[in-house]
């Protein structure tokens, strides 16, 4: 939102107050208070006007320190909140004539006492961002609207990224963006994943601790500074150091909450009904066979809406018209090892027999005079689960337990963006506050039923809709895009827009939702959903099997979803980082090379784990152009070198797409290519990338029960390389790409190789 007319005046009607000098600063335990008047104190005659701002400043852990702005704090305090972690330590607080600081890890915020109004965030000798003068303030509307309002100085050259699920430019400089879920797609400014958090590449990174709306101008009103105001009385944010972009992650995702780990099977390949299409079990059973006869792997099966019987969504109940024995297809279906997941949303339309059981029993949301909430948009007359119920969590969760009794395995759960405001929620809730924030009690509701019934590592969701705090319950994927390569791109910017916003695996519609992709674009999109976090065919009126669109489309997807699930040792790792540091699979450039200039803003391409870049093929004509970074790059099925860093220009057929191996890397290999969730370390074959001399990497392979990963060391010394394995029970393999290998039987901890004198 913005408030001013040009630099020097405010918009029509907008009036502000603007701290102005610090009036005192009371310490306390671990705590900071610093009362701030909106004019200078000249006089005890300037001590009787207002407004008068309270800054209070806390550290609920090591390198993050929040600010929470208050004008009025004598109004009703409704939820929701998101739920915060806290790591206890000694923050250190101190005020001198000067100065009041406090400090918390590497962090400090201070304050000027002797002079204007400043603000200051510091750390490694140097200040990353500040509050100058008329940056914190009041401001009132002419319709009485009262709106707090912060700006945060950019540094010169500083890019802002993040702010949740975004498909327009990477680098959210110049763009105004308002935290408020809504259904449109992704060719839009709006979002279906709205996370009020921003980082930048300058060290730090900032979370606005409010569920509701809160408005960003990210360098557009002031474009020296990011803005972020909420009508509210109060306000609360934190500053988050890194200083590099993944420490920023860490510690982010430490206080809002890191990704739940997805269950190995779920990396393999979903395939989908698509959504109007029409289906029965023999049009199911048709699709299976289908791929199974083509040697296309796969892992789950997803049945999309008509599953229930039209104008009843949801009831939870198969329509019995198309199928007459689900339990006995179910069976049928989990024979082939396939995982089972269905559509379901928050929504109760009133053809629904759990309509008039939920309003009976109060679980629906409610008008403000009573009556149940109801539209028309999407179902007829459809209500709101009130998630703010216990009753209604536990009565929606029950209806989940039975389908889960029945073979289903997992959850698509879509909507969750179209919560209305002029409600009344069972807890009091500001509805507000609640729009977004409805999302994270609808996904941990149905999350939570998968972890007490499927334990906690068989948990996943397919989700839609998210906000701050929604990364614990994975897996999310972008929405509804079109079947274009410019709606193919925008996907790619919206699931690396997320990554910087905390989440940790994302996944997309394979060859667009809306419309039917030519073979072409099927089979570029395809090479692009298999190297994703999570891959899944699936459309809006057409079906999304290979062979529908031409022979190759079969070969294509054979290729690359083999190739993915022989990469599972690797692939899992990065899961895994994801899982325990809040680092996301599907990377931006600049989070692995945030000293490189020419990767602040790259788009079409990322970081596959911290070894693999893939650069999508966006034409159809099969000419791409990615970055390299430094260093000398090994196309990872080719062995074919390119050194950076420079821009490298390439002509691809549709089996084929730029997938480097960055120096240095030792990625493993599986030895199996038909199913995600296998032994990793069996038979694995660690490939290594240009070695330096005197480099040491250890690659560690995950267990699938969890238990200490395998550790493999590998170390070159001169022409030597020396591999040596944590667990020699099992047979494995060393290879130099493009060169000599070598492979142990079980009981062999230790291999080398002797590098060709002209590769070394």
């Amino acid at each position: 939102m913005k408030f001013t007319n040009g630099y020097w005046l405010l918009r029509e009607g907008i009036t502000a107050a603007y701290p102005a000098q610090v009036l005192d600063a009371v310490p306390g335990p671990g705590t900071l208070r610093v009362h701030a008047p909106t004019q200078h104190i000249r006089h005890r005659g300037d001590l009787l006007k207002g407004p008068l701002i309270t800054v209070d400043c806390t550290a609920p852990m090591p390198g993050v320190i929040g600010v929470r702005i208050t004008h009025f704090e004598g109004g009703v305090e409704t939820g929701p909140h998101f739920e915060l972690h806290h790591e206890p330590h000694d923050p250190v607080v101190a005020v001198d004539d000067k100065e009041a600081t406090l400090t918390s890890g590497d962090l400090s915020v201070r304050f000027r006492l002797d002079g204007d109004w400043r603000m200051e965030f510091q750390a490694d000798g140097r200040t990353l961002t500040s509050s100058d003068v008329k940056a914190m303030a009041l401001m009132e509307t002419a319709e009485g609207k009262h709106y707090i309002r912060e700006q945060l100085r950019l540094n010169v050259g500083t890019s802002v990224y993040g702010l949740g699920e975004r498909f327009g430019p990477l680098v959210k400089n110049g763009q105004s963006v308002d935290i408020w879920n809504a259904d449109g797609g992704t060719s839009s400014e709006q979002s279906y994943k709205n996370v009020p958090f921003y980082l930048t590449d300058a060290g730090y990174g900032v979370f606005v601790d409010d569920p509701g709306k809160v408005s960003f101008e990210v360098a557009s009103e002031q474009v020296s500074r990011v803005q972020f105001s909420a009508e509210r009385q109060q306000l609360q944010y934190y500053v988050i150091h890194g200083p590099t972009p993944k420490e920023i992650l860490r510690r982010y995702t430490a206080l809002t909450g890191r990704p739940a780990l997805p269950p190995a099977w779920s990396f393999g390949l979903w395939l989908t009904t698509s959504f109007t299409t029409s289906y029965d079990e023999q049009t199911v059973t048709g699709f299976v066979e289908g791929m199974a006869e083509r040697d296309l792997p796969l892992s789950a099966f997803h049945f999309d809406c008509f599953w229930m019987r039209e104008f009843n969504w949801c009831d939870f109940e198969w329509d019995p018209r198309v199928f007459p024995d689900p339990e006995g297809m179910l069976r049928r279906l989990k024979d082939r090892d396939l995982h089972i997941c269905v559509w379901i949303n928050p929504y109760i339309a009133q053809r629904s027999p759990l309509f008039a059981e939920g309003m009976a029993a109060g679980y629906l949301l409610k008008r403000p005079d009573g009556g149940v909430w109801q539209w028309d948009l999407w179902q007829p007359g459809m209500a709101l689960v009130d998630f703010t119920n216990p009753d209604a969590c536990a009565w929606y969760a029950s209806k989940l337990e039975a389908l889960l009794d029945m073979g289903v395995d997992c959850f698509k759960t879509d909507f969750g963006e179209r919560v209305p405001i002029d409600v009344t929620w069972f807890d009091g809730s500001d509805p507000e506050r609640m729009h977004n924030y409805y999302t994270q009690l609808f996904n941990k509701t149905v999350f939570d039923v998968l972890r007490k019934h499927r334990s906690e590592g068989e948990a996943v969701l397919f989700a839609r809709s998210a906000t701050a705090g929604g990364q614990q319950f994975p897996v999310h994927w972008g929405g509804d895009c079109e079947s274009t390569y410019e709606s193919m791109a925008e996907s790619l910017r919206g699931g690396l827009s997320l990554g910087l916003s905390g989440f940790g695996y994302w996944s997309h519609d394979i060859g667009g939702f809306e419309g039917l992709p030519d073979a072409g674009l099927f089979k570029r999109w395809t090479a692009f959903g298999m190297l994703s976090s999570h891959s899944r065919l699936h459309g809006s009126s057409s079906y999304r099997v290979p062979w529908l669109f031409d022979e190759e489309a079969v070969d294509v997807l054979r290729h690359f979803t083999k190739l993915k699930l022989s990469l599972m040792p690797y692939l899992y790792g990065a899961a895994h980082q994801a899982h325990t540091e809040g680092v996301p699979m599907m990377r931006a450039m600049m989070l692995d090379f945030p000293d490189d200039p020419a990767c602040a803003s790259l788009e079409r391409q990322y970081m596959l784990g911290g070894d693999l870049l893939v650069a999508p093929v966006f034409s159809e004509d099969g000419e791409v152009s990615y970055y390299v970074p430094e260093g000398t790059w090994t196309h990872f099925t080719t062995g074919e070198k390119v050194t950076g860093p420079r821009w490298v220009s390439e002509t691809h057929d549709y089996l084929s797409l730029p997938l480097l191996a960055r120096p240095g890397a030792a990625i493993p290999v599986g030895s199996v290519d038909d199913r995600p969730d296998y032994t990793w370390a069996d038979e694995v074959t660690v490939r290594v990338f240009e070695p330096a001399d005197g480099s040491r990497t250890t690659v560690r392979i995950p267990r699938e029960d969890g238990t200490a990963p395998v550790e493999i060391t590998v170390v070159r010394e001169g022409t030597r390389l020396r591999a040596e394995t944590s667990d020699a029970s099992l047979p494995w393999g060393l290879e130099v790409a493009g060169g000599p290998s070598a492979r142990a039987a079980a009981g062999t901890p230790v291999l080398a190789l002797t590098l060709d004198d002209a590769r070394g």
